[in-house]
């Protein structure tokens, strides 16, 4: 089968299209024919070296998210059977024409959605459950900051707080796309480039920040938290270190956590899976979230994919399209 493999670490030359070994589902897995591939910041991370794929998946074929049919099952997969249209959270391999997933990692594609728009959900509204609903606790009613609003999380964050009731700011990098998270939902939509996030919130107060900047933003971020905040950490693009006032955490309660989804075991992305199941697609196929898709890239044009999402002017997803 083709894959789109990092020949070694590097910039998105070192991407190229090859043959690699079929695949044969195992017990409880499930085979995929991969229509569409949704490229992740992550998938930039791996290809430069910086965030290893887990052991159980290797590290040469990039791609945390597809869509596509099923075409063969394990002998102990129930939940799904061969011909059923799927998209899928994976530890790695997507840019393949076919993957192996576990069967309680897949989702059905959402009523009328094509497989480009399916490809876009997995990573996005898995990371955003399980820490802005799981782990931030957001309820209706509360506050939500969201950094890089612009971003698939960021778009995905901002549609479905909105829907479930509670208030989002953003920040973005361009008025376009402050205009443009304002559409989605977006109460505050700010340019960190022309404004200081922290003056415009002081005085709102904000319950749960979603960041994936670190850095200067960490202590803006403290300042701003109301009492009992909590800040969520899932990338630190501009730097991991930062110093921490222990008395400001005490006095205001403020709650600091963090995580990565693709290292965590199946049994939690099996539950997470159902949770976003229950939770996230009925608002899919409600048409209170949709999937924002910025530029389709046939699979052989992975290193143009790569360049779009390092130059950094995408509002949306970036997709690989294994069909064109």
């Amino acid at each position: 089968m083709k894959a789109i493999t990092i020949t070694k670490f590097g910039g998105p030359e070192v991407l190229q299209l090859t043959e690699v070994p079929d695949l044969v589902p195992s017990k409880n897995e499930v085979l995929i024919q991969v229509k569409a591939s949704g490229i992740n910041r992550s998938d930039i991370l791996q290809r430069q070296g910086k965030y290893a794929a887990p052991d159980s998946t290797s590290n040469e074929i990039p791609g945390l998210e597809v869509s596509g049919i099923i075409t063969a099952c394990g002998p102990e997969v129930t939940q799904w059977k061969k011909g059923d249209e799927v998209c899928a959270l994976l530890a790695g391999g997507g840019y393949a024409e076919y993957v192996v997933v576990k069967e309680g990692q897949c989702l059905p594609i959402p009523s009328g959605f094509n497989f480009v728009e399916a490809a876009s959900l997995p990573e996005t509204v898995f990371t955003v459950w399980s820490n802005i609903f799981e782990r931030g606790k957001l309820k209706p009613g509360e506050s939500l900051l969201v950094h890089g609003g612009s971003s698939g999380i960021g778009i995905t964050a901002i549609q479905i707080a909105h829907a479930l009731g509670s208030k989002v700011f953003t920040t973005v990098g361009s008025e376009e796309k402050a205009k443009y998270c304002d559409a989605l939902g977006s109460d505050i939509s700010i340019n960190y480039k022309t404004e200081d996030f922290e003056e415009i919130l002081k005085s709102k107060g904000v319950d749960v920040i979603l960041d994936m900047i670190a850095g200067p933003y960490f202590q803006k971020n403290l300042n701003i938290l109301n009492e009992d905040g909590r800040l969520i950490h899932i990338n630190a693009e501009n730097g991991k270190d930062v110093d921490l006032d222990i008395w400001q955490l005490m006095v205001k309660r403020i709650t600091i956590t963090g995580s990565t989804l693709r290292g965590r075991d199946y049994d939690y992305k099996k539950r997470l899976t159902k949770e976003v199941s229950q939770n996230i697609w009925p608002l899919i196929e409600n048409g209170k979230f949709k999937p924002v898709i910025y530029k389709t890239f046939s699979y052989q044009n992975a290193v143009k994919a790569h360049q779009c999402m390092e130059e950094g002017s995408h509002i949306g997803k970036i997709i690989l399209d294994w069909e064109s």
